[in-house]
């Protein structure tokens, strides 16, 4: 028997079980990975909730994780037992003692990137890695707007930006976060509680605006990310902590200086074998080299799954969290 977090109806952090639950051997093409530790991400809470439906009931819960092989299935050639691997894709279930998974989803770990570092940034890692290299492929000297900039994706991205010598603007919501954010690289910091975001940005542009904005809280800061963008600027809407962007005039887009717009995921980009190596080379490298350091600023135990999705929820948390079998 292993423990894993389900849920059998959607709600609020109550719905979490932590039940035993009987392991199925590897199929083909699989793998089951020992979890040592486990990413927690704001899409854990969006298919808890319901925003996002799971695929049947009662289910688990998570796609982030790092571990080691416990057994590989027929046709997998690139893992064996006791590689230390980490995985951000694949069927629900990372808040388990033991997961299964498609081996296409998971890499062996370079021994330079530690367990809790790859399970604290795998997801956020990768996102920071599409974003920035590949949604707008960033040269340096652009100007950005990311918001959230202390969370886990923040803290990543405004480490990056500064190896590529991009001007990232974060936003943030209190002093404490603004110096997290500055520590981790960020050009200027906007304290959203009590600053306007959009008159800010042009004082510090000077009336240029952003190239780029990229905004993971949705509702709540759609139209004044538009705002924020320069004349035939890229609006990045890749989350919806505040909930989803509904009914969009796509005029606005016009009014507002012929903007584009996408909407993009971790599993458009990462949507080979290829891909996925290419991306997680790429993000392996900064971590490896030290040029982006993940801060796990919370860990809890996998029965407290539904306190530590309760603080990252209530934005209580900065960096990455990660759940400790």
């Amino acid at each position: 028997m292993a423990k894993r977090i389900q849920f059998a109806k959607t709600g609020g952090p109550e719905v979490l079980e932590y039940v035993d639950v009987e392991p199925q051997p590897p199929g083909r093409d699989e793998v089951q990975v020992r979890n040592q530790a486990i990413g927690l991400n704001f899409i854990d809470i969006y298919f808890r909730t319901g925003l996002y439906p799971a695929p049947s009931m009662p289910s688990g819960l998570g796609t982030e994780g790092a571990g080691v092989v416990e057994a590989v299935g027929e046709g997998v050639t690139h893992l064996k037992k006791g590689d230390r691997v980490a995985y951000a894709q694949g069927p629900l279930g990372a808040y388990a003692e033991l997961h299964t998974l498609p081996a296409a989803k998971v890499v062996v770990l370079p021994d330079n990137v530690d367990i809790e570092t790859a399970a604290g940034s795998m997801l956020k890692g990768l996102t920071v890695q599409y974003l920035l290299r590949q949604t707008y492929p960033l040269k340096g000297g652009e100007t950005i707007l990311f918001h959230a900039a202390a969370g886990g994706v923040g803290s990543i991205a405004c480490q990056w930006a500064r190896v590529l010598g991009v001007r990232l603007i974060g936003t943030v919501s209190s002093q404490e976060k603004a110096d997290i954010a500055q520590a981790n690289g960020a050009w200027a910091t906007i304290d959203y509680s009590r600053e306007n975001v959009a008159e800010r940005i042009r004082e510090l542009t000077q009336g240029e605006m952003c190239d780029v904005v990229y905004d993971s809280v949705g509702k709540d800061t759609w139209e004044t990310s538009l705002d924020c963008l320069k004349p035939r600027g890229l609006m990045v809407s890749f989350g919806n902590a505040s909930g989803p962007v509904e009914n969009v005039n796509i005029g606005i887009l016009n009014q507002k200086g012929s903007l584009f717009v996408t909407r993009p995921s971790l599993n458009g980009y990462a949507d080979s074998r290829e891909r996925l190596e290419m991306m997680c080379t790429d993000l392996f490298d900064m971590l490896g080299s030290g040029k982006v350091a993940v801060d796990i600023g919370q860990r809890f135990d996998l029965k407290d799954a539904g306190k530590a999705q309760e603080a990252v929820a209530s934005r209580k948390t900065t960096g990455s969290t990660i759940l400790i079998p």
